[in-house]
């Protein structure tokens, strides 16, 4: 039947695993885009070194080739709402991961104020009450085009006046069992009456 497929991961981790620098402003993006892990932080980024190596590439090209190869690239991160069609390749070289991230659909359903808040945002996502142009969609992580930035929805109905915590129930303090009261329980009690017939072996329910 030959091996087992091998999914190979959609990061790269980063060379200096434990830079300083850049671990504090790696948590600061995690906290403020409601990112679960690391690995979706790691994620958008590979999008975001995808498009600067091809931008780096096509500058050491022919123009013949440039002129082919750059309107693909700048269509398609205009497409996805990360650059302007007025932008150059220079801008693109320019480019951060916040950017990237600016286009998730977690981020925009917070900031088009569908949600309250980041993890809001995730929650309903993953529970399927959003829609992107009356589709369903529950990644967080997908790249909304910018022909879809108008047509992002609930897909259920919701009420989200709800506070996104759950309010505990109080414990009910045990109320202290009177004197004799044990007592009195076994006395009422009745003990088994005797049968005359062989008892039935009890079946076990699994």
């Amino acid at each position: 039947m030959g091996d087992p497929r091998r999914f190979s991961n959609k990061y790269e981790r980063p060379k200096r695993l434990w830079e300083m620098s850049r671990l504090k402003e790696e948590k600061g993006l995690k906290a403020e885009y409601g990112l679960r892990s690391m690995r979706e932080l790691w994620g958008m980024g590979q999008n975001l070194k995808k498009a600067r190596r091809e931008a780096r590439r096509l500058q050491s090209v022919t123009e013949e080739e440039r002129s082919k190869r750059l309107p693909e690239l700048m269509a398609k991160l205009n497409k996805l709402g990360i650059i302007s069609k007025e932008a150059k390749l220079e801008d693109v070289l320019s480019l951060t991961v916040r950017d990237v991230l600016e286009r998730r659909l977690q981020t925009r359903v917070c900031k088009r104020g569908i949600a309250k808040s980041m993890a809001q945002a995730r929650q309903l996502i993953t529970h399927g009450f959003i829609a992107v142009d009356g589709r369903k969609v529950s990644s967080p992580s997908y790249l909304v085009k910018a022909s879809e930035e108008e047509k992002i929805s609930l897909y259920k109905n919701i009420d989200l006046s709800i506070s996104e915590k759950a309010a505990v129930p109080e414990k009910k303090e045990a109320k202290p069992k009177e004197e004799g009261a044990e007592e009195d329980a076994e006395e009422k009690v009745e003990a088994p009456k005797e049968l005359d017939l062989p008892l039935a072996a009890e079946k076990v329910v699994e």
